[in-house]
């Protein structure tokens, strides 16, 4: 099981998924997949509002459907939305933490 500070815990809250007792974290991008499949098929607005809040970058999506056509759009925006997540994470826990330095006079 994933902890609540996961990538896999935050997305799964943002898009209303519920994960399975006996969840495998690998499984997530299917799942993921599955929910935004739904999306495109019954709220394209809601997919379009959840893509911008997590900052997944527009462009980049677009060049990527056009570049793979035939695959699974659901799987393709499941996997930039798990890799922008996991950038955040990272981003946070690198802006987040204490000075590297402690002995310094003066810190911002």
């Amino acid at each position: 099981m994933s902890s609540p500070d996961s990538s896999v815990a935050v997305i799964a809250n943002e898009w209303s998924i519920t994960l399975p007792p006996a969840f495998q974290e690998a499984e997530f991008s299917n799942l993921l997949a599955a929910r935004i499949n739904q999306l495109i098929i019954e709220d394209f607005d809601q997919l379009v509002r959840l893509l911008y809040r997590i900052d997944v970058d527009e462009q980049k999506l677009k060049a990527l459907l056009r570049q793979f056509p035939d695959q699974d759009a659901g799987m393709l925006i499941a996997k930039m939305v798990i890799e922008r997540q996991e950038q955040k994470i990272q981003s946070r826990k690198k802006f987040s933490g204490k000075p590297t330095n402690p002995d310094r006079e003066e810190s911002w």
